[in-house]
């Protein structure tokens, strides 16, 4: 069979509420989630068992079990008779970054088996399989920008995004979701608790209106991330002193901080910028979708 290659696009969260902890320890989430077009390659040559190979400025980064080869696991263990294969990934993400890269990977793992699979596809529970990944494995199935609730399992559709670009930036510093959410646990649960959402419109005129409706939003991970990983407020004021940033925000559990812009033109000139004041950072501009 001819190789399969999926792309698995950076997630970025747009908002992100903590509405409250559960009893069993997680967070319920509400948060708008986009996909940029920066990706890591994942390629797949169908066959029997499994192999996973890496390249890129981040493969080094990659320890132990990561979530494709769970994936791939958790897959086999629902069919055996499915084809799995020769993986190659090209890590151009970096990792523990608030970008959802190894989330991103799994489930491009997943899409290649399912198309890799297309006999025995219908069988599988792909959603479920997400789940059990992680929990932003999920939205990272679909690529594409949903409302995510609960802790991740929870998905609903958007507005279509108008044309807008953002500026990632990441200070190479890698920060673990856990360690944020027990900081956030250990100061910030009774003030979450009481946060929720903003309101999604029916449809986002243009990208003034989706824009202003970001500002209308937070991160509420920020403060938390900020104590365990100062570097976060410098990432943050040098974005939003770039000409043309319209809003400034960290994503997910960070450190990747992004720049809203009002055209890929403008925030493609902002890393160029950004790239001479601070060579050592990972950027990149991008799309969303």
């Amino acid at each position: 069979m001819t190789a399969l290659v999926e792309l698995a696009r950076a997630k970025v969260n747009l908002t992100l509420a903590v509405c409250g902890r559960r009893p069993d320890g997680y967070h319920e989430l509400d948060s708008l989630v986009a996909f940029a077009d920066v990706a890591d390659d994942l390629r797949l040559e169908p066959g029997v068992g499994f192999t996973l190979s890496a390249e890129g400025p981040f493969a080094s980064a990659i320890e132990g079990e990561n979530l494709i080869a769970k994936a791939v696991r958790l897959l086999q263990e629902a069919d055996g008779r499915l084809a799995t294969g020769r993986f190659h990934l090209t890590k151009r993400l970096p990792v523990a970054a608030g970008i959802g890269g190894g989330s991103a990977d799994a489930a491009a793992a997943l899409r290649l088996v399912r198309q890799a699979n297309p006999a025995r596809a219908h069988a599988i529970d792909w959603h479920d399989i997400a789940r059990r990944v992680g929990a932003d494995v999920p939205v990272c199935l679909e690529a594409r920008a949903q409302r995510l609730q609960g802790i991740g399992e929870r998905l609903s559709p958007v507005p279509a995004l108008p044309a807008v670009a953002v500026l990632l930036a990441n200070p190479r510093i890698p920060l673990a979701t856990a360690d944020v959410f027990r900081a956030l646990a250990a100061s910030q649960v009774g003030r979450a608790a009481a946060g929720n959402g903003p309101r999604l419109p029916p449809a986002f005129r243009d990208p003034d209106h989706l824009i202003d409706w970001l500002m209308s939003g937070r991160n509420d991970l920020e403060p938390a991330a900020l104590r365990i990983c100062p570097a976060i407020s410098q990432v943050i004021a040098r974005l939003a002193a770039l000409p043309g940033a319209r809003l400034v925000r960290m994503s997910g559990s960070g450190p990747t901080c992004f720049a809203v812009f009002a055209s890929l033109t403008q925030a493609r000139q902002a890393e160029a910028k950004l790239a001479l004041a601070e060579p050592q950072w990972w950027t990149a501009a991008a799309t969303l979708r």
